[in-house]
């Protein structure tokens, strides 16, 4: 089995890779992944490789299974088969984050919004003042405009998921997973934490991993956009967008991007129809 890279500038263009070699400069290497629910087979010996310090968006049709993908990649789902390693560690060795979807759930309401950007570094055992410090940072890099010693439940859904990107953030770490992270913020708040995503991967060149429901928000964010098939699932097509950055309204109407995105939805609209 082989995937296709495909280039911006050149969005026909299919590139082989072999199975069983490590692409240059991956950080996550996943050989083998299978992953059945009762009798639905939702994947079945699955090989990918994510880039290392890059954003790879995950996009395919309804119950392909985006988000129990990432999920098993960063450990909250367990695969029935296979391996995922991070440069060659386990998920227990590597330092990651996770944004999830639903910010009302993923925050603790009886924490005061700064104990809840804190806790991952309570956990890991920073003392309090480096916990203090470490929030304080991250206020300075989302200049956050609201009190973080209220309590979640006194915030807005985006002030509450902005807490949670810096709570994911909070320990340095090596890998974030985002599962949707801006499907329940209106257009203006979508708007600014993306930029602010944006600012943060410039600055740190961590990398991400991001399941999306909206294709013009993966081939924006991206440099890798990942297009899955229905189950069993696979890599349809993987597509390569490697626009300047930091990227801005121009970056929507360039023709690289109007390419991708196509070249996009043509493959999401064949696998759709299969």
């Amino acid at each position: 089995m082989s995937t296709g890279i495909t280039t911006a500038t050149d969005p026909v263009k299919q590139v082989p890779w072999p199975r069983f070699v490590m692409r240059p400069h991956t950080h996550i290497h996943i050989r083998g992944l299978s992953k059945a629910f009762g009798e639905k087979v939702l994947f079945d010996d699955l090989d990918l490789d994510i880039l290392k310090g890059k954003i790879t968006c995950i996009f395919g049709p309804n119950g392909c299974g985006k988000s129990s993908l990432l999920n098993m990649i960063a450990g909250l789902v367990p695969i029935d088969q296979g391996s995922v390693l991070f440069d060659g560690k386990t998920f227990d060795e590597t330092r990651t984050g996770y944004v999830f979807q639903n910010y009302r759930e993923a925050l603790f309401p009886w924490m005061r919004t700064a104990e809840n950007i804190a806790y991952p570094l309570k956990i890991a055992g920073y003392s309090k003042a480096d916990r203090r410090a470490r929030v304080k940072e991250l206020a300075e890099i989302f200049d956050i405009g609201f009190d973080l010693t209220g309590y979640p439940y006194e915030l807005s859904g985006g002030q509450q998921q902005l807490a949670s990107v810096m709570r994911a953030l909070a320990p340095h770490p090596e890998v974030l997973f985002l599962d949707e992270p801006f499907s329940a913020l209106d257009y203006e708040m979508t708007l600014v934490l993306r930029d602010k995503l944006q600012e943060v991967f410039q600055a740190t060149g961590l990398t991400m991993v991001m399941v999306s429901h909206d294709l013009e928000e993966a081939v924006y964010l991206a440099d890798e956009i990942l297009l899955l098939t229905k189950p069993p699932t696979t890599v349809a097509e993987r597509l390569v967008f490697d626009a300047p950055r930091p990227r801005n309204t121009e970056t929507l109407t360039s023709e690289r991007f109007v390419q991708t995105k196509a070249r996009s939805l043509e493959v999401f609209q064949r696998e759709v129809r299969r």
